[in-house]
């Protein structure tokens, strides 16, 4: 046999495919995919990051400075309608001879509040119609608010919110009490369950 004619069996074609097999794992890791097998046996992912909307207006909450079991919760309420304002968060919680709502937010169970819930926002003082006091209201249009939190332990916590919105022109929507977001306490902080 010529030394120069005989081929040996190729090697390449295994390694080739152990190759494609690895950049095809590799690829599916970077776009955020799983292998198929056990893929539905993973919790749902958690965010720091919720809304909802009731009654006319959105409210945006998030969970940012989280450090040595502390940070901030904040609230964006957002008016779904132009020429909507909310109330103080300093109203009473029955309004002034009836009229408004505080805007609140307050937490229960793993979480606690480490002062008050405070705004981005100048207070305006208005005029209603059969109310002998001013009432105090924010701008029209969003609201940032703020409160700083802890948890002692980890846990189950729940955050309530209690708003109204009104229009000088359209009046109002129907208040919203102690409506209920709820969240986590993790070692990585809080979190909200993702949405379904």
């Amino acid at each position: 046999m010529n030394p120069s004619t005989h081929t040996r069996p190729s090697r390449t074609a295994p390694v080739t495919a152990a190759l494609l097999s690895f950049v095809s794992l590799a690829a599916l890791a970077a776009c955020g995919g799983q292998p198929a097998e056990g893929a539905g046996d993973s919790p749902p992912p958690a965010t720091r990051t919720t809304r909802f909307t009731e009654n006319g207006v959105t409210v945006t909450l998030s969970v940012s400075d989280w450090h040595a079991s502390q940070g901030t919760l904040t609230a964006v309420f957002t008016p779904e309608a132009k020429g909507f304002h909310l109330y103080s968060a300093d109203l009473p919680p029955n309004g002034i001879e009836g009229v408004g709502r505080p805007t609140a937010m307050a937490v229960t169970g793993a979480l606690k509040a480490q002062g008050r819930l405070t705004a981005a926002a100048d207070v305006r003082s208005i005029s209603v119609p059969g109310v002998d006091a001013p009432v105090p209201v924010y701008p029209d249009g969003p609201v940032t608010t703020t409160l700083p939190v802890r948890a002692d332990a980890g846990g189950d916590a729940t955050v309530l919110f209690g708003y109204a919105s009104c229009s000088t022109r359209d009046g109002c929507t129907i208040p919203v009490s102690d409506h209920p977001v709820h969240l986590r306490i993790t070692g990585d902080g809080p979190a909200f369950d993702a949405a379904p």
